[in-house]
């Protein structure tokens, strides 16, 4: 098919015509392309059946899943045929498998059948795709952003080989943009790509090689338009040098406002300090404001739910001891649902962190604890407290005196714990906010308990 690479009205998306026909050409992925690896292996493969490998490719959405499978089917001289799990149903599949079947015993040709977002395949759908993967009829390399563990039958993992893809880095977007803007598939050198745009376009993408490559093709129409409206319809026949795509161009094509946020520079540290000050300050409305600066940034969610985790350890606390679940859970959510969708449970936990009773007790209490003991100040355990389990510990006093304090109707015993030269110290002093409120109370009479016997002068 004439693609039509350029500036015109082409026939086929950007993002469809620069998609590499050869594994080597892949961008990213690097820690699934090494020598002697299964997609390697698979796409230099005779296409016999014998040595045919199904695989589920597991990733956020333009990583490559797609581009992987064709490379591999080109590569291999291998049938490619491609189903949606959105539209196909057993009838499709069977009728692949048949086909698959056929080419295989006739001719000795084999067939990779691309299955994109198998995980909206039901059970029954799903087990028409065995007999094929696992007589060899098909060489199935299915698709799924979920994770296949919940999404895909046990029977098809069983015989598959699951490989984890990761969102494409800002050297290898930037691979992709500047590759798209000289190569004869893509804008052959037709436009200029000015510094800033390029920035923009891959922080816009946010590891997304189509949303790159789609974003670079409507900004690269609209500097072309923009010259052609500002060209006054000049007749004399000498071509005007090539349109430069801008940094306020992309925003215009994507319609996108673009902020100023550079992930290794002052504005990253600024939002997200400014992140954690709102949430320690119970300010929800600007902890969402900064939130949503760094989501539409292109930050990583991995690095802001890192640090939702952190608050609610550092500034909440046993203020409200619910927090910290909540923080990790948002985080393994992101983790499992990726995004855009991880935005609401980030949301979630924000709005609850800066909600709740903040206390920074345990996080000083610890750090007071590491200085007393970098500063050399431990003592020796007490013997009670020592291990007696070991040959001749009982001999040098280990364990005597050990008072166990289940065997109290209380379950505490007057009884010391810290060494000597600690004694005295109360690392942990809890607020009265919150949970800690009742933590308080409680500690205060737990302490009394406890130095019972040093009042006792023992």
């Amino acid at each position: 098919m004439d693609a039509r690479p350029g500036l015109g009205s082409a026939a086929v998306p950007l993002a469809v015509r620069m998609r590499p026909t050869r594994l080597d050409e892949v961008a990213g992925q690097s820690h699934l392309l090494g020598p002697g690896s299964p997609l390697v292996s698979l796409a230099r493969d005779d296409g016999r059946a014998a040595s045919a490998v199904s695989v589920i490719l597991w990733g956020p959405p333009g990583t490559g899943k797609t581009t992987l499978a064709q490379a591999i089917a080109r590569q291999s001289g291998r049938r490619f045929v491609e189903l949606s799990a959105i539209t196909a149903g057993v009838k499709d599949v069977r009728e692949v498998m048949e086909r698959a079947l056929a080419d295989r015993d006739l001719y000795g040709s084999s067939t990779v059948l691309f299955l994109d977002e198998i995980h909206r395949f039901t059970k029954a759908q799903q087990d028409a795709l065995l007999p094929g993967v696992e007589n060899g009829w098909v060489i199935l390399i299915a698709a799924t952003t979920e994770n296949p563990s919940f999404s895909v039958i046990a029977p098809l993992l069983s015989r598959s080989l699951l490989l984890t893809l990761e969102q494409l880095s800002d050297d290898d977007l930037g691979v992709l943009v500047d590759r798209a803007v000289a190569d004869p598939r893509g804008l052959k050198g037709a436009v200029a790509l000015d510094p800033a745009a390029r920035e923009a376009i891959i922080r816009l993408a946010s590891g997304d090689a189509r949303r790159a490559l789609t974003a670079l093709e409507a900004a690269a129409q609209s500097a072309a338009s923009d010259r052609g409206s500002s060209s006054g319809g000049s007749d004399e026949g000498v071509e005007a040098e090539h349109p430069l795509i801008t940094a306020e161009i992309v925003a215009a094509a994507v319609d996108r406002a673009l902020l100023r946020y550079d992930k290794n520079g002052d504005e990253h540290y600024d939002v997200i300090s400014a992140f954690i000050k709102s949430i320690r300050g119970s300010d929800p409305d600007a902890a969402l404001h900064y939130l949503a600066r760094m989501i539409e940034a292109g930050e990583d969610p991995r690095f802001i739910a890192r640090r939702v985790i952190i608050s609610a350890s550092e500034d909440i606390g046993l203020a409200d001891p619910q927090a910290l679940p909540i923080a990790v859970a948002a985080a393994q959510a992101v983790q499992l649902i990726g995004m855009p969708e991880g935005r609401i449970p980030l949301a979630e936990a924000v709005v609850y962190l800066a909600t709740a009773p903040k206390s920074n007790a345990a996080y000083l209490g610890v750090d007071e604890a590491i200085a007393d003991v970098r500063a050399g100040r431990i003592g020796r355990v007490p013997k009670p407290l020592r291990d007696a389990h070991y040959p001749g510990a009982k001999r040098l006093g280990h364990g005597k005196g050990y008072v166990y304090p289940h065997d109290d109707p209380i379950g505490v015993v007057p009884q010391e714990h810290l060494p000597e030269p600690l004694r005295s110290r109360e690392y942990y002093r809890p607020t009265e906010r919150g949970h800690e409120r009742e933590i308080s109370a409680r500690l205060a009479k737990l302490r009394a308990i406890l130095r019972a016997r040093r009042g006792a002068g023992d």
